[in-house]
């Protein structure tokens, strides 16, 4: 049974006292919830794995509560320790040269001579962290490739009874995952759009580059890269100028004409508020969606530069062909049994 804890003082203390233990505890962020577990123990984070149905070349994001922790562990360049300074805590990933004497296990890193590492900006998390004292890897707590959780609800539903516990933090300020930036090399790389956007980094850093391709099998060098992922069960129809009857609709600013279920990701046309409803938004269509009889999510266009580009990141990954599967996305693992609770969602669905 999964534990559900309160962010307070004895609710922390169980959270820690789980993940000292090789417990996995799921624990807000400012971008998603993480499912977290000691990532100096190979067996706490094979039951990440487990839990998520992960595939085990997908390295994991280690969480610290300060960036000296985090540097501990890597080999932080100045370039790094600008980053830190500026963006830390924050939604920015970096991905560092491992040190032989970090405490980040094998198995955390995928075998890799690198290691991805954050200091998120949540303060129960925060106090979270210093308590376990190690190292914690957190990807998102969710089924491998379906929609990332924003809220302690959506963690319930896919982990409820395959994870020690719950920490409720409330709902996730950012919405989508972090940005992640490897410093391994000479250049700097960005893996995975975010909340810190190109611009922000090379204002601090200078120019960036990006990944020659998007891999979907062998050892990946960042976590959030499988092509595939954050994906509904239901098709998602990308850049969509009309709507048919029978699909839902994502919409963004001023809804398209038709559909029998709309889901606004910001009526104002703020980016902001766009990203931190985008999961939630997936989860509550893809449930309602499939109570109809819908065929699929029609998404409208999301335009402009720097959160936008996160936000698109994301919607192209849902939109994907799952790897070795005949759906355009989804995943029949991801589909709520016997026992298990349908998303919670929120009522502004028109």
């Amino acid at each position: 049974m999964t534990e559900r804890l309160a962010a307070d003082t004895a609710g922390l203390s169980r959270a820690a006292e789980l993940l000292r233990s090789g417990g996995l505890v799921a624990f807000g962020t400012e971008t998603v919830y993480g499912l977290g577990g000691d990532a100096t123990d190979p067996l706490a984070v094979a039951q990440i794995f487990e839990a998520k149905n992960r595939p085990h070349f997908n390295p994991l994001i280690s969480h610290f509560a300060d960036a000296e922790s985090a540097f501990e562990n890597v080999v932080a360049d100045e370039r790094a320790r600008a980053l830190a300074v500026r963006f830390w805590p924050g939604p920015l990933t970096l991905v560092l040269p491992r040190r032989v004497d970090g405490r980040i296990c094998d198995l955390a890193t995928a075998g890799l001579p690198t290691a991805a590492v954050r200091v998120p900006a949540q303060e129960a998390t925060l106090t979270l962290l210093r308590a376990v004292g190690r190292p914690v890897a957190a990807p998102s707590a969710n089924r491998s490739g379906a929609v990332s959780p924003s809220d302690g609800g959506h963690v319930m539903d896919g982990l409820g009874g395959r994870i020690a516990a719950v920490l409720d933090t409330g709902p996730c300020r950012v919405g989508v995952e972090s940005t992640v930036l490897d410093l391994s090399g000479s250049a700097a790389i960005l893996l995975r759009p975010g909340a810190v956007t190109a611009e922000d980094i090379e204002a601090v850093i200078g120019p960036l580059t990006w990944p020659a391709h998007d891999s979907v099998s062998g050892a990946l060098p960042g976590p959030g890269m499988l092509k595939s992922h954050y994906a509904p069960r239901l098709p998602v129809r990308l850049d969509a100028s009309t709507v048919a009857d029978d699909e839902a609709l994502l919409a963004f600013g001023l809804p398209l004409q038709g559909g029998r279920l709309v889901w606004n990701l910001s009526e104002a046309g703020r980016l902001d508020e766009a990203a931190s409803r985008l999961f939630a938004g997936l989860r509550a269509l893809d449930y309602e969606g499939a109570l109809l009889g819908l065929r699929g999510i029609a998404v409208q266009p999301v335009p402009g530069n720097g959160l936008a580009v996160a936000i698109r990141d994301r919607l192209s990954r849902a939109a994907a062909p799952r790897p070795g599967s005949g759906f355009a996305s989804g995943n029949e693992s991801d589909i709520p049994g016997e026992g298990q609770s349908p998303p919670r969602l929120q009522r502004n669905i028109a």
